[in-house]
């Protein structure tokens, strides 16, 4: 089970940059979608050193904007918008493409968040400041879960 713990990680430390990674199997396309600046900035450059498609936006009005137009395998989301939040970015009432796969990213990593965002079908749980890791095994995770998807599709 994933841990929103950060006990014993300096405040503010993050990972060095994720190398380039021989774990991603296929190219994966991620949104970012947070108000504030600095989480959007860590998270492209921490998916950006995955060699993952990132686009980022503030708003869930802008984050329905593109997964209407497109499909993205994962959405790193905060738990507040400044008009909504993660809820509706798993509970999508305005687009009808694929769902994906919502990380949330949260400063405050209340174990009781975590336990109602899981519940309510979030994909995980980050807490700010998170190591580049913690990112990249959600990305993989969110990857082998399609992957494992893709042949029961093929079938149906």
């Amino acid at each position: 089970m994933p841990s929103l713990s950060n006990e014993g990680r300096p405040a503010g430390v993050l990972d060095n940059p994720v190398q380039e990674s021989a774990t991603l199997q296929r190219h994966v396309r991620a949104l970012v979608v947070s108000p504030n600046i600095e989480v959007r900035r860590a998270l492209l450059r921490t998916l950006e050193a995955l060699s993952t498609d990132v686009i980022a936006c503030s708003t869930q009005t802008q984050a329905e904007e593109v997964l209407s137009r497109q499909t993205v395998d994962v959405v790193f989301c905060d738990e507040h918008l400044p008009d909504g939040s993660y809820d509706e970015m798993i509970h999508p009432n305005h687009w009808d493409r694929r769902i994906p796969r919502v990380v949330v990213t949260t400063r405050t990593g209340e174990w009781d968040l975590y336990f109602e965002a899981v519940t309510k079908g979030a994909f995980d749980v980050i807490r700010s400041p998170w190591y580049a890791s913690d990112v990249e095994m959600a990305v993989i995770r969110a990857q082998r879960e399609e992957s494992q998807l893709a042949p029961s599709r093929a079938g149906a």
